[in-house]
């Protein structure tokens, strides 16, 4: 029960910070937010009829962003940052399947499979009473729309990553509209995960739900980049890095090969590249490397490049 009243808890809280935004950002002429909303979409496609004998496949690619930003200087000494990341997108493609009594081949579309899912939204609270550093207050809840891992028991919104941090900031960098902001500080993580068991009753597989809590805390830096080297071009950065200093379920792994994977330094470095070709139309890199050991051993690094049809919403 623990474990399903913290996670109430969070989405509450979430739930709170979403309505007190929406509720300033309908009084934003009044209170002077500094807003940007922009929504993109990209999408590539290839087809061929089953006269195509040259082993050739059709597929159908297609990405969404929606990227957000508002802040506000609500007092003269304390400042509030709130980003928003949405990003999600499928791959479909054909399969060519070979009637084995004719030997006849035939095109058919299979399932979507997802290529990209993401939620990110941190909120930020600084005091900027002038000091050499700022101390700041911050939450971020990471997630995804999608967890397509096991196709019988598709869940939504899991893992659900909440990380509470506190220390203190310094704008490295200020000039117009680019900025360096890096922060370091004490940040507690909570993460809900919807977990499954799988179960083999003679010919049948099936599941059942074990969803568990996990929970660390330790040291985290954070560095925001925000450039335009041409009024065409972007550039937004974020690097994280985390360092655990407890875990919750060191119990349960101590004495397995995986007793010390909590103790690796986490890192999430992100990078986006927007450059205009006209007020619609953009070209967007997207690059990131993750390495989190207990999830995987190696780094991961994932990458897209797509023109796409823009939309400033704010």
């Amino acid at each position: 029960m623990k474990h399903k009243t913290g996670m109430a808890t969070a989405v509450a809280a979430v739930l709170l910070c979403l309505a007190a935004s929406i509720t300033s950002a309908q009084d934003s002429a009044a209170t002077g937010w500094k807003k940007s909303l922009v929504f993109d979409i990209t999408a590539t496609q290839t087809a061929y009829s089953s006269s195509w004998t040259g082993g050739e496949a059709g597929a159908l690619s297609w990405v969404s962003n929606l990227n957000g930003s508002a802040e506000r200087q609500l007092r003269p000494a304390v400042n509030f940052m709130s980003r928003l990341k949405l990003s999600f997108g499928q791959t479909h493609t054909q399969k060519i399947v070979t009637d084995p009594t004719t030997g006849a081949t035939e095109k058919i579309w299979e399932k979507p499979k997802k290529s990209t899912d993401l939620i990110d939204w941190e909120n930020v609270a600084r005091l900027t009473k002038g000091w050499v550093v700022d101390p700041y207050l911050a939450v971020r809840l990471e997630s995804q729309f999608l967890d397509a891992s096991v196709e019988a028991e598709q869940r939504h919104f899991t893992p659900l990553k909440l990380t509470e941090s506190g220390g203190i900031a310094r704008k490295i960098y200020e000039r117009d509209k680019d900025q360096i902001i890096s922060r370091l500080g004490f940040a507690v993580r909570e993460t809900f995960i919807k977990g499954l068991v799988k179960h083999t009753d003679s010919a049948d597989v099936y599941y059942t739900r074990d969803d568990t809590t996990l929970t660390d805390g330790g040291l985290e830096s954070v560095t925001d980049i925000s450039l335009a080297p041409h009024k065409n071009i972007q550039y937004t950065g974020k690097l994280t890095v985390y360092k655990a200093l407890f875990f919750s379920e060191t119990d349960k792994v101590k004495g397995t090969p995986q007793q010390d994977y909590w103790k690796a330094v986490d890192v999430n470095w992100e990078n986006i590249v927007s450059a205009s070709i006209t007020k619609i139309i953009t070209v967007n890199f997207y690059l990131q490397f993750l390495y989190d050991k207990q999830v995987e051993l190696r780094g991961r690094l994932k990458e897209t490049l797509g023109i796409g049809f823009v939309f400033k919403m704010i």
